[in-house]
């Protein structure tokens, strides 16, 4: 089985330059109260291949091929603006939009004993 890595290495690269569009990378825009957001997201991607062939005098001829590829995308924050200004909230820092859903739960708790602190004070009265 003849495998033609000429031919075959294009096609892959294409593929892979067809899936890494804008699009794909960056997302698609939304609008979160007054400020318009755009997902970044790190594409990467890879692949390699390798092939030999032999010949022994007691076997006869051998060859083998082996080809792989990977694609890998990551969420890295998001670039958000309200009339002239731009900024970019990181999904990674610890004081960025992580920070916020690390606190959510310790803030949710804190909420909900206020409701029912309020709930028992309008009960005694």
């Amino acid at each position: 089985m003849k495998i033609n890595v000429e031919e075959l290495l294009p096609k892959m690269t294409d593929f892979l330059k067809s899936e890494a569009k804008t699009d794909t990378v960056i997302g698609k825009q939304f609008q979160l109260g007054e400020f318009n957001c755009v997902p970044v997201i790190r594409l990467g991607m890879g692949f390699g291949s390798g092939g030999g062939e032999g010949n022994a005098p007691q076997q006869g001829h051998g060859e083998g091929m082996g080809l792989g590829g990977g694609i890998g995308i990551e969420p890295i924050g998001f670039l958000v603006s309200r009339g002239a200004e731009i900024s970019f909230i990181s999904t990674r820092a610890k004081g960025g939009l992580s920070s916020a859903f690390e606190k959510a739960p310790e803030l949710l708790d804190k909420f909900l004993e206020q409701q029912k602190m309020k709930k028992e004070e309008a009960v005694e009265v």
